[in-house]
């Protein structure tokens, strides 16, 4: 064999073992892929799921935080509608829109006894802590009759998109905090009537709310009497005035005032409590008028061993009922600050601890920042007269005399400009059972009287008198409601 042969042959060689090396590296590497694509496949298939409380389990990656709302627990038995998409008056889209609601009764097979009850800034969707005296099978919110149906507002912490909720109702993207959008009132109102729409309503027969509540109302009306046949306003206005605005901005500076606030970056975990403390006490004030807070507690010191319902007993006011709704209960109150001498102070300083517990502070401020967007005639007409003319169908104002927010002028703006209104002043809404009979007095009722007076707009702004049944005097709560709703259902 020459030199060319041998040669020949060592290269044959040497390329055979090549390829074989190589046929034994490919099939280590395609076993070790394999082994590795096998590992994946025998893990869970879906992460552990988080239950966000409304009953439905959203997958997410054990990396990602994952955003709890600890205030849904106060509101048991809500219901959740999911809103794919909604877009608010501001432009923004939002995703996924959660909208909590709760309901009472049954609906029609006509689907038109519908009654919609609005809560006030704080309120959540239970109408029964609130104002359940008035919620029951022959009473004013007739759940033999009616359906009721009461739906949380956007940026409220029961439920509702707000700034506790997931963003978009992605869990990986965390919760909204101080990047929840600017909402409006009547963006509420068109998200609301999705859910109705949702829920096969076709016309509803009356709705009733206060304070932030009443705003509602104002706006459900405009979605024509053909849809909603009455709306019975309390303590609220056609749009919020200077007078309130400068209100909320001063309970929102409180807020950011607090150093836990961190421009709303803050956790659940350590909350700006004192800012909320502070913004509460500054808003249960307006809800009253010097007069009033002198009469109810003057110069008397606080008792330590109330309870909380006889703390409210103290103060029996709308503020819970209308601006400010919330629960009572049976639980014992210490107040054990020094400073703590006089029965106002005592007062101011249980309730904003009762309120800071049940509620976020960056909730308080989109709310309050809704409140300010409240105005009837913006993109209708000029003037907030021509705004509140257009509205066509049987109105009951409910003005209260002591009400330092939302005056009774306001109440009587309303009725005078609203073609088919009538007004009752009011002097109370009970809290808890209770109301005032006499300056200084209070009694125990399980109707939820209202004293009221009738201060009904001059005649030439009503239409016909027998465009209201007759209200007596003395009636109560569930008279006055019972009497406008029965008329219109009948």
């Amino acid at each position: 064999m020459n030199q060319r042969q041998t040669l020949r042959v060592l290269h044959q060689h040497i390329l055979a073992r090549s390829q074989s090396i190589l046929r034994i590296i490919s099939s280590d590497l395609f076993t070790e892929s394999r082994r590795r694509m096998t590992t994946t496949t025998t893990a869970p298939a879906l992460p552990t799921p988080f239950h966000d409380g409304l009953g439905k389990g959203i997958p997410y990656e054990k990396s990602v935080p994952r955003p709890v709302n600890p205030f849904s627990n106060h509101v048991p038995g809500r219901e959740i509608i999911t809103i794919p998409n909604f877009r608010l008056e501001s432009g923004i889209e939002m995703r996924n829109v959660p909208v909590a609601y709760m309901s009472w009764g049954k609906l029609s097979p006509k689907a038109n006894n519908v009654m919609i009850i609005c809560h006030a800034l704080s309120g959540s969707a239970d109408v029964s802590d609130w104002w359940g005296p008035l919620l029951g099978p022959g009473k004013a919110f007739d759940t033999d009759k009616f359906f009721v149906i009461c739906m949380n507002s956007l940026g409220s912490p029961y439920g509702t998109a707000s700034p506790v909720t997931a963003k978009n109702g992605d869990y990986s993207e965390g919760w909204y905090g101080a990047d929840f959008p600017s909402t409006t009132i009547r963006d509420d109102v068109r998200l609301h009537k999705l859910v109705l729409d949702e829920l096969g309503v076709r016309k509803v027969a009356a709705v009733i709310g206060g304070s932030m509540g009443g705003m509602h109302v104002l706006e459900w009306a405009f979605l024509g009497k053909d849809y909603v046949r009455c709306i019975v306003p309390a303590a609220t206005s056609s749009h919020q005035s200077a007078w309130a605005i400068g209100w909320g901005e001063a309970q929102r500076h409180a807020i950011r005032s607090d150093a836990k606030y961190k421009n709303g970056r803050y956790g659940f975990d350590d909350p700006p409590v004192l800012g909320l403390e502070a913004a509460r006490m500054t808003a249960l004030l307006t809800y009253r008028s010097r007069d009033s807070l002198e009469r109810r507690f003057g110069r008397d010191t606080g008792n330590k061993k109330k309870t909380q319902k006889q703390e409210n007993k103290t103060l029996p006011n709308k503020g819970a009922p209308t601006h400010s709704q919330g629960g009572a209960d049976e639980t014992p109150v210490a107040f054990d600050r020094a400073d703590s001498n006089f029965a106002a102070q005592s007062y101011l300083r249980y309730q904003a601890k009762k309120f800071s517990d049940r509620f976020d502070s960056n909730c308080y401020i989109a709310l309050t920042n809704k409140l300010d967007t409240h105005d009837l005639a913006r993109g209708r007409t000029r003037t907030i007269t021509e705004a509140l003319s257009l509205i066509e169908q049987p109105t009951l104002v409910l003005g209260i005399r002591s009400d330092g927010l939302y005056t009774l002028a306001e109440q009587e703006q309303i009725a005078r400009a609203v073609p088919n209104a009538k007004l009752r002043e009011i002097l109370a809404i009970c809290l808890a059972g209770y109301s005032i009979s006499q300056p200084g007095e209070s009694r125990k009722t399980h109707e939820a009287p209202i004293k009221h007076h009738d201060r009904s707009p001059p005649p030439h702004v009503l239409t016909s008198p027998s465009a209201f049944p007759s209200v007596t005097v003395n009636s109560d709560t569930n008279s006055i409601l019972i009497a406008v709703i029965g008329w219109l259902s009948s």
